[in-house]
């Protein structure tokens, strides 16, 4: 089925999108030769507040760092911050031939699962650095469609041929490596591309497995139609002038399916405002005023002064700003499991209420953090569901169907109504359907079958046969007033003869026989 996000919840989400309480949020970060220290601005940089924005991210793919103890210390400053969830964890430091990159990841939101290094740094020709894949599930899902794979990477600098030829190396591992991942699989990049325009041959092979989230393909290198999204150097001498850190994604991300960008893919990003309300994406603290100067401190819009300097502080001289955007996570689907119509006569009506829920996680996402639940039904034979595309929001009252079950034959009625949907841990939900077509005026049928395990068992069939006299049989003799207390007397011209009396005897065992021989009209 083709399920496509309503256009009204696309407007909701963008009105959200500044906030990172709600959905997943990844970044990247070449923090510029990260051997410890700088404590208060990484602070200051990932959980300051301005006009109730924060980076305050859950998964970072950093770059440039230098040791296991560089590591270590940023993973305490993230952990030590003011506002800080204290869960932050760190995947196990590789050193490679030159800077390396760090993984950190929020432990109650995400589920580390292991690394990989795809492409292997060291002398030229080949890249300078290693790109490490990392593996992480999302908290709360199982399937293989809540995995996301996030490369990290800080490919070699500059602009002659024999730069971009490494960097084209390393671009085609990662397209082959992306190439081996299971059907299904989400997955990402991120890190200092150090490319300088979308028409070079390393950044057009990353786009043969990967999207532009933003839509901003050109020559970005000093060109101030890109100011919104230049990302170096906040404080070197060059300036604000290289959209150098980039995150792109896999289409699966931006199909509308669940597990998705927060924005809309399909529009390129604003070139007069960075306050872009179609896009989550976002270089942190790039107001847009700083082309080919010194990131603005003072008057800074989008962080305010204090994460500005902070952000500086952290580029160490000649550095970068970090990149993030948001995902909003999939749904879950839950459906009652046994619709029961009962016992129906002929020719009428027959419904019952389906009860469809988003029970995604709003304790860990948010009702805003997950994407609405879209569902199709499937009715069997012999039953009839509304048509069309439903949504139901995580959080919120449930969606109800009436289902009705056809009547115009007697018999037994047993099926499986499909409920399909775009929760990947729940694609496809089962609804039991049963209920009995059967003439109610007639005291002989008891029964479609003499099997107590049978579903049919105690259910009229519109048939009086052997198994609805044994069946009496049992229940007289089990004492069953409910089935065996027909009549208060044996006798056709007695006012009590038809009438219960509250006690089994002769009299119902006669009377039943009478009608079991008549059979029904």
């Amino acid at each position: 089925m083709a399920l496509r996000t309503p256009a009204p919840a696309i407007a909701a989400i963008m009105l959200l999108a500044g906030s990172a309480a709600a959905q997943l949020r990844v970044a990247t970060w070449n923090i510029s030769f990260y051997s410890g220290g700088r404590i208060p601005a990484i602070q200051t940089s990932v959980y300051g507040s301005f006009d109730g924005r924060s980076m305050s991210p859950d998964v970072i793919l950093g770059q440039e760092f230098m040791s296991q103890a560089a590591v270590n210390q940023f993973l305490s400053a993230l952990n030590g911050a003011f506002d800080s969830p204290g869960d932050w964890s760190a995947a196990p430091f590789i050193d490679g031939p030159d800077t390396d990159n760090a993984f950190f990841y929020r432990t109650s939101r995400v589920v580390f699962l292991g690394q990989e290094i795809v492409s292997f740094g060291g002398p030229a020709p080949a890249p300078p650095r290693h790109t490490i894949r990392y593996d992480v599930r999302l908290v709360g899902y199982e399937a293989p469609e809540t995995v996301l794979s996030m490369y990290s990477t800080h490919m070699k600098a500059g602009s002659s041929s024999a730069d971009q030829q490494r960097r084209l190396v390393e671009a085609q591992r990662v397209r082959d490596d992306v190439l081996t991942l299971t059907d299904g699989r989400a997955f990402l990049i991120g890190g200092d591309f150090n490319i300088q325009t979308s028409s070079q041959a390393a950044y057009q092979t990353l786009l043969q497995v990967f999207v532009d989230p933003i839509r901003t393909p050109g020559s970005w290198n000093n060109n101030g139609a890109f100011r919104f999204v230049h990302t170096q150097d906040p404080i070197g001498p060059g300036g604000m002038d290289d959209r150098h850190d980039q995150i792109l994604i896999a289409p699966s991300l931006v199909n509308l399916q669940g597990f998705e960008y927060l924005g809309d893919a399909t529009r390129a990003y604003s070139t007069t405002t960075w306050n872009d309300p179609f896009h989550s994406y976002r270089s942190w603290g790039n107001d847009g005023t700083s082309f080919d100067v010194t990131l603005r401190v003072e008057g800074n819009t989008m962080v305010g002064p204090a994460i500005a300097q902070a952000l500086i502080d952290c580029a160490n001289g000649a550095g970068h700003l970090p990149v993030f955007l948001d995902f909003l996570v999939p749904p879950q689907a839950e459906a009652d499991i046994l619709l029961d119509f009962g016992t129906v006569a002929p020719d009428e009506p027959a419904m019952a209420t389906l009860t469809v829920t988003n029970s995604g996680d709003v304790t860990l996402w948010s009702d805003f953090g997950i994407s609405d639940l879209m569902y199709e039904l499937s009715a069997p034979a012999g039953f009839s569901a509304p048509a069309g595309l439903f949504f139901e929001s995580a959080g919120g009252d449930a969606n109800t169907h009436n289902i009705a079950m056809d009547t115009s034959t007697p018999g037994l009625r047993d099926a499986e109504l499909l409920v399909l949907t775009n929760a990947p841990d729940q694609p496809v939900l089962r609804v039991r359907l049963v209920g009995m077509v059967a003439d109610l005026s007639c005291p002989a049928d008891l029964t479609g079958s003499a099997d107590p395990n049978d579903p049919a068992y105690g259910v009229p069939d519109g048939v009086v046969d052997a198994a609805d006299f044994f069946y009496f049989l049992d229940q007289f003799i089990a004492g069953n007033l409910d089935v065996a207390d027909l009549t208060g007397s044996a006798d056709p011209n007695d006012p009590a003869y038809g009438v219960p009396d509250g006690a089994i005897d002769a009299a119902d065992f006669f009377f039943y026989l009478d009608v079991f021989v008549a059979g029904c009209p």
